[in-house]
C-alpha cells in the first residue's frame, strides 16, 4: 500500500500529518510526502519519501518570521500582526481581505502539479490538509478520493448556515460590536463567493466538464468517498450540534519527539510547571507573551516556555529553575505539565488536551475564538483576550488551573473530562484511527486512479 500526504510548506501544518503517516510507515508501507523545500528536512527525520510540491507563496520551517519571506507575503504577515495588535473583528476581517491570495495561489497550475504527482506515486489513499485548496480541487475534479484532514476547530470547515472566516462563537471575553459583526459576515460572505468562482473556473480548466461547486470553502470531496478527518477530540465537538459532513475525529496527532538529556533532567524534577507557547506564527506577539511570564513568576512555579520568534530578553528576569528555548519538544513538555497557555492553535490545544493537561487560551485569530469558546464551555480550561488580560487576571486564570488560591472554584475545570479525552487518546491515537478510516477506502482511491489517469481530462 501507498500513501500519499499532501501539505502546505509550513512546520505547523506538516508535523501532525507526517505523525499520521507513521502508522502506515511502521506496517512496513510506503509513505510519499508532496511539500515544498522549506520543511524537507522534517520529511526526513520521519523518514518518509518526499516530492516537491509548492502549495502557496510562503513557507516556514518552524519559526516564522516576515522579515524571512517573499516581499508581499512578508507585507501580509505584517499586517497580520498588526491587525491581532487591534483585536478579533480587525485580525478576521484582514484575514478575509487576505484569503483568495493566501488560499487559491496559482490553482491551475498547482492543480496541474498535484494530478501529475498522483500518476506518478498511484498511491493507495491520500491525506490532505483542508487548507491546501488547490490540491483538493485538483483531486476532486478528477473524481480521486482522499482524506481531508481539517487541523484545527471543526468549524474550519463550514456547515450549512455558517460562512468560513465568521466564527460561529467566541468566548465570553470578547464583546464585538454588532455592527461590527454585521460588517465581518457580509465581507466573509462576500469573499466566499469570489473564492468560489475562483475554484469553479480552476476546476473548469483542469476539466471542462467540472461540476460548480456551491461554496468551495464548506466542500470535501464526500462525493468521491472522502472523508473528513477532524484534528480534534469529539468529546469537545459532540457538544456543539452542527451538522458534520461524513467524519472521523483522530483527537490529536501527538508524535514521538527527540528530547535532550538536559530537558529531561528538568522535566523530572518534583516540581509543577507550566508550559507556555504561542506557536510559530503567533510567537511574535512578545508583549503577550511577557505578561504570561510575569503572571508565571508572581505564582512562584516553573515555566517552560517557547519563545520562538520573541527574544528571551523581551521576557524580564527569568528565575533560576525555568527552562526557556527558542523551540521546545511540545508534546513530551505537556505529558508533565501542571496547566499549559497557548493561542489556541490546532496542535497546542489538542496536544494538550491529549495529555489531560488544563489550558488557558489566548486566541488571536481564525478557529481560534471558536476553539478557545469550546475550550471555555467544556470546562477543560479558561479564554482570555489576549490584547485586553492583565498580568492580575492571567495570574488569576492560572492559579485556578493549577487548583489552589482564590478564584480556582470560578474556573470549575472538569477534570474528569480531562482524563477521558487522555485515556481514549492514548487507548486509540490519531494515526491509528485515520489508518483504520483510510485503508477501508484504499481499493476505491487505486481503482480510481487505475481506471485511468485522473489528470485525463486536462
Amino acid at each position: 500500500m501507498t500513501l500519499l500526504v499532501i501539505s502546505p510548506d509550513y512546520a505547523s501544518h506538516l508535523l501532525p500529518l507526517a505523525t499520521l503517516a507513521t502508522r502506515w510507515r511502521d506496517a512496513g508501507e510506503r509513505v510519499v510526502v508532496a511539500t515544498g523545500p522549506s520543511t524537507a528536512g522534517i520529511v526526513a527525520d520521519f523518514g518518509l519519501e518526499r516530492v516537491d510540491l509548492t502549495l502557496g507563496r510562503g513557507s516556514n520551517p518552524g519559526v516564522i518570521r516576515a522579515d524571512e519571506q517573499p516581499r508581499d507575503e512578508g507585507a501580509s504577515l505584517r499586517g497580520f500582526f498588526d491587525a491581532t495588535c487591534i483585536g478579533m473583528v480587525q485580525t478576521l476581517r484582514y484575514q478575509a481581505r487576505e484569503r483568495l491570495t493566501d488560499l487559491m495561489w496559482d490553482p491551475v497550475g498547482r492543480g496541474r502539479r498535484v494530478l501529475e504527482i498522483v500518476d506518478r506515486v498511484r498511491p493507495d489513499a491520500i491525506i490532505v490538509d483542508h487548507l491546501a485548496f488547490s490540491a483538493r480541487m485538483a483531486l476532486q475534479t478528477a473524481g480521486v478520493p482522499y482524506g481531508g484532514v481539517v487541523l484545527g476547530h471543526p468549524s474550519a470547515l463550514p456547515v450549512p448556515g455558517e460562512v468560513y472566516g465568521y466564527p460561529p462563537f467566541w468566548p465570553r471575553a470578547f464583546s464585538p460590536a454588532e455592527d461590527d459583526l454585521a460588517e465581518l459576515r457580509a465581507l466573509c460572505d462576500r469573499v466566499a463567493a469570489g473564492f468560489t468562482g475562483e475554484w469553479n473556473r480552476a476546476a473548469r480548466e483542469l476539466n471542462g466538464r467540472a461540476a460548480d461547486v456551491s461554496d468551495a470553502f464548506a466542500t470535501h470531496g464526500g462525493a468521491h468517498g472522502g472523508t473528513v478527518l477532524y484534528n480534534y477530540p469529539a468529546e469537545l465537538a459532540e457538544t456543539e450540534g452542527r451538522m458534520l459532513p461524513p467524519h472521523a475525529f483522530l483527537g490529536s496527532t501527538r508524535r514521538d519527539e527527540q528530547v535532550a538529556p538536559d530537558i529531561l533532567e528538568w522535566i523530572a524534577r518534583d516540581e509543577p510547571y507550566v508550559y507556555v507557547s504561542f506557536g510559530s506564527f503567533l510567537s511574535v506577539r512578545d508583549d503577550v507573551l511577557s505578561r504570561v511570564a510575569e503572571a508565571v513568576r508572581r505564582l512562584g512555579v516553573r515555566a517552560a516556555i517557547a519563545t520562538g520568534a520573541t527574544p528571551p530578553g523581551a521576557l524580564g528576569d527569568v528565575p533560576d529553575g525555568w527552562l526557556v528555548r527558542t523551540h521546545l519538544p511540545q508534546v513530551r513538555l505537556l505529558a508533565s505539565a501542571a496547566a499549559a497557555v497557548n493561542h489556541g492553535g490546532n496542535n497546542s490545544v489538542t496536544e494538550a488536551l491529549g495529555s489531560g493537561v488544563p489550558l488557558l487560551v489566548l486566541p488571536f485569530s481564525t478557529d481560534q475564538f471558536a476553539g478557545a469558546a469550546t475550550v471555555e464551555r467544556t470546562r477543560v480550561g479558561v479564554a482570555l483576550d489576549p490584547n485586553a488580560a492583565t498580568v492580575a487576571e492571567v495570574t488569576d486564570a492560572l492559579r485556578g488551573l493549577l487548583g489552589g488560591g482564590d478564584g480556582a472554584g470560578d474556573l470549575d475545570v472538569d477534570r474528569g473530562l480531562l482524563r477521558k479525552i487522555a485515556e481514549g487518546q492514548a487507548a486509540r491515537p490519531g494515526p491509528v484511527v485515520a489508518y483504520e478510516v483510510l485503508a477501508g477506502s484504499r481499493s476505491l482511491t487505486s481503482e480510481r486512479i487505475a481506471s485511468g489517469s485522473p489528470a485525463a481530462d486536462r
